[in-house]
């Protein structure tokens, strides 16, 4: 069991503030200042209780307040958790996930949860300029750091493009599949990025509860005729990516 000794004590500046709020600065400063380390599983909620002598609500708000901050997490029947420091996300360079994780000295891997060949919404076969209704293949994954999950992602091709994709093993880099198996080539991406809560069978995927807050990446690749190679939604935990855009400004 973790012991609360490695909280700092917040001593009378706690009176000051909302006790949910004292509690929550206090597990924070432990995690920044590593006496509480990435990874590592916090005191349980009865010992926080018996620690600080407040309510169960009270302590659930303050785990609550640093989980939507991504400086905890939640495992099922285990407890609470400080998490690993996020990955690194460029936007503007194009790297697959495979690349940029491990450049980081972390280590990637992906599950291949389903593939199917579905009819086209409208407004996907507006984006693939099929007729709604089209046969699309849609492809669902899980990617992992470090062996924890941290996305789900759906991604949708035209069988037309990549006949038989979903014959392939398409747990490594399905950019380098479309290359050297179809010659598809992307040349240009377009990506919107917004919060979301996390959907019961992406969270389910992820291991946390329905409404977890997350992080929608909706990129759309394109070749250069204009075709779309991929539509891929991803679905990140929130706590588990940082965007980061280093721009040089020209006169």
């Amino acid at each position: 069991m973790p012991s609360t000794s490695a909280l700092p004590d917040t001593g009378k500046e706690a009176a000051h503030v909302p006790q949910y709020l004292a509690l929550r600065d206090r597990i924070a400063e432990g995690i920044e200042s590593g006496k509480l380390a990435p990874g590592g599983r916090l005191p349980s909620e009865r010992q926080l209780q018996l620690d600080s002598g407040a309510a169960r609500g009270t302590i659930r708000e303050a785990l609550f307040q640093l989980e939507a901050e991504g400086l905890i997490y939640r495992r099922d029947r285990s407890g609470w958790y400080v998490s690993p420091p996020p990955v690194t996300y460029d936007p503007t360079r194009w790297a697959g996930f495979m690349t940029y994780v491990t450049e980081q000295g972390r280590t990637p891997s992906t599950e291949t949860l389903s593939t199917e060949e579905v009819p086209a919404a409208p407004a996907v076969a507006d984006i693939f300029r099929v007729a709604p209704g089209s046969r699309l293949y849609v492809v669902t994954r899980r990617r992992l750091i470090d062996g924890r999950a941290v996305l789900v992602e759906r991604i949708t091709v035209d069988p037309k493009l990549a006949p038989g994709l979903c014959e392939h093993s398409l747990n490594g880099s399905l950019t380098q599949i479309l290359s050297s198996h179809y010659g598809l080539a992307v040349v240009r991406n377009r990506m919107d990025m917004r919060p979301c809560a996390l959907v019961k069978d992406v969270a389910d995927g992820l291991g946390v509860k329905a409404g977890t807050p997350g992080l929608l990446v909706v990129r759309t690749s394109l070749d250069k005729q204009g075709r779309v190679v991929e539509y891929d939604q991803e679905y990140w935990r929130h706590d588990s990516i940082r965007v980061h855009v280093d721009l040089t400004v020209k006169d």
